[in-house]
């Protein structure tokens, strides 16, 4: 019998047979929602490259907002959904309106437990990630590829963030 030896994960070690997906791998990184949060974009592609877009993997790592923040935009995708799978086990907060023009009063918010992840469907208004407790590393899927697939509005009044005992 042969042993098998585990060796460190790198992405270059990796690399021949795929992506290795965390914060340390080299990528394009950009701040996004007014600076709370920092893009790890396309980390991994998704094979899947019909109709013209691309699925993509990327890790959004956002720094945690406390009660009182208050919240003065919305974004939707009118092109693909959007998933978030939490990896860090923190709560987040969910913000969300119905498709079609943004009904500021059908917004909704819900509290994510550090164990649920959640996806968009495709025009789902939301508002963009927030993290609760400590900053929280997200694995996002979302669509890479031609046309404006990102809305953003900014809300008439803006809201406060309340969280409940």
């Amino acid at each position: 019998m042969k042993e098998l030896v585990l060796q460190p994960l790198s992405a270059e070690a990796f690399a021949p047979f795929g992506d290795l997906i965390d914060g340390d791998t080299p990528c394009e990184q950009y701040p996004i929602n007014e600076g709370l949060t920092q893009r790890h974009n396309a980390l991994a592609r998704v094979d899947c490259a019909a109709q013209g877009g691309t699925p993509a993997l990327s890790l959004f790592r956002a720094q945690a907002v406390t009660a009182g923040f208050v919240l003065r935009s919305m974004e939707r995708h009118p092109l693909g959904s959007q998933a978030f799978v939490n990896t860090s086990g923190h709560p987040y907060a969910i913000v969300v309106a119905p498709p079609g023009p943004l009904d500021e009063e059908a917004i909704q918010g819900f509290l994510g437990t550090p164990h649920q992840s959640i996806s968009y469907h495709r025009g789902t208004w939301h508002h963009y990630l927030l993290a609760l407790e400590a900053p929280s590393d997200f694995v996002v899927v979302d669509r890479l590829g031609p046309g404006n697939n990102c809305d953003e509005v900014e809300l008439r009044t803006p809201l406060k963030l309340v969280l409940t005992p």
